[in-house]
């Protein structure tokens, strides 16, 4: 009976907005309303963005059959060695950039290679890589720290008081570049939600009534809205959010609009039957990894930048926070379900509940419990699910 209510319907398939709304207004009332600051809503976005690159990537794994990549924090302090010393040397920023995805496409196409032809199961084979580039990272950097004095390097990528979009149309008190561009993107936010409706419409599907579609147009609309304008009221758009933005908005499309997208789902779902149906499972395998190695690369480039220079112990669980980002967003610990905007909730909870606990004063030993149960709760609630549809 409470299965076929409309109410339960949609408690039960937005669970995970529902707990950030509630986290949100908890930490609203602890914090006496500091977490809705501007500048604190800027931090977030800023001191996060690892990982919502991460966590796409991360994603991509998780869903050929629940695999993951623990090795990932150690790549990103590796890549982030290796440029501090190219920018230290004095190179341009593009040839950092471009060295420091390659390598982490390299190390990514290193780790695919072993899972996807050798077989080796990924756990093995990204923890070997964990230990592995972890050490190599204290050995490029020498045990040390190495500073960024490179200006348009860490204004690009988000480092440094001067790393946002100008605001050309000069705002009294409010920065209306901002504000303008929120509006865009909920105009095409619309747009995509008006099409998508008459387009299921046409072929039949009717998955939510139209009061609930409705609604969480209205919801979300409100919610980009009101971002919008808590950073028109700081320095406007952090240039990392350009960034995130764009990573999310390009494996968006991949995952619902491409064929290798769907492959990816399918070896999840069923890995014997996507063989058998022609898809070459071991080549997804390949760019699941690859994929999550180039991503920890632009992972690294957005760390350094915000850091300002790179240390040996940079890095360390970042893995975890990718991971627990997309188990708590939707993603199935078995594998072939999982969306970007899944990942999108699951790296928003992760983040107000740091900065939450951080801005009550409340230690990283009890940050590292309360994310445990969190975990625990989204992963239990899956394979409920899985028992209850079994």
């Amino acid at each position: 009976m409470m299965s076929t209510n409309p109410v339960f319907g949609f408690v039960k398939k937005n669970t995970m907005v529902i707990a950030l709304v509630l986290v949100i207004a908890i930490f609203s009332i602890t914090t006496g309303g500091k977490i809705l600051l501007p500048q604190n809503i800027n931090n977030l976005i800023s001191q996060n963005g690892y990982v919502f690159v991460l966590a796409t990537g991360m994603l991509l794994c998780i869903l050929t059959g629940g695999n993951i990549d623990l090795s990932v924090g150690s790549v990103v302090c590796f890549t982030m060695g290796i440029g501090a010393l190219i920018l230290k040397a004095g190179a341009p920023t593009i040839a950092a950039v471009v060295v420091m995805m390659a390598v982490g496409l390299l190390v990514g196409m290193f780790q695919g290679f072993w899972i996807s032809r050798i077989s080796v199961p990924p756990f093995i084979a990204t923890l070997a890589g964990m230990y592995a580039f972890r050490g190599l990272s204290n050995v490029i950097l020498g045990g040390y720290s190495v500073g960024i004095n490179n200006e348009s390097f860490l204004r690009i990528f988000g480092g440094g008081a001067d790393c946002y979009v100008p605001d050309f149309l000069k705002g009294s008190g409010l920065n209306m570049t901002c504000l303008c561009a929120g509006a865009v993107i909920v105009a095409l936010f619309v747009i995509m939600a008006v099409k998508g409706h008459i387009t299921r419409k046409n072929l039949g599907i009717h998955s939510q009534s139209q009061v609930t579609e409705f609604a969480k147009v209205v919801i979300i609309s409100v919610l980009i809205m009101w971002i919008a304008y808590k950073l028109a009221q700081y320095k406007g758009i952090p240039a990392v959010l350009i960034w995130i933005a764009l990573i999310l908005l390009i494996y968006g499309y991949i995952t619902t609009n491409t064929a290798i997208g769907r492959y990816f789902y399918a070896v999840g779902g069923n890995e014997k039957a996507a063989r058998l149906s022609g898809v070459n499972t071991k080549m997804v395998y390949f760019l699941a990894y690859a994929n999550m190695g180039l991503l920890a690369g632009f992972a690294g480039i957005l760390t350094v930048a915000r850091a300002g220079h790179a240390e040996p112990t940079y890095g360390q669980g970042y893995e975890m926070d990718a991971i627990a980002a997309c188990f708590i967003g939707g993603a199935s610990a078995y594998g072939g379900v999982g969306k970007i905007t899944g990942v999108i909730i699951g790296s928003a909870l992760m983040g107000v509940i740091n900065q939450g606990m951080s801005i009550m004063g409340i230690s990283a030993n009890y940050q590292s419990a309360v994310k445990g149960v969190v975990l625990l709760v989204a992963v239990l609630v899956d394979v409920l699910t899985k028992k209850e549809n079994a």
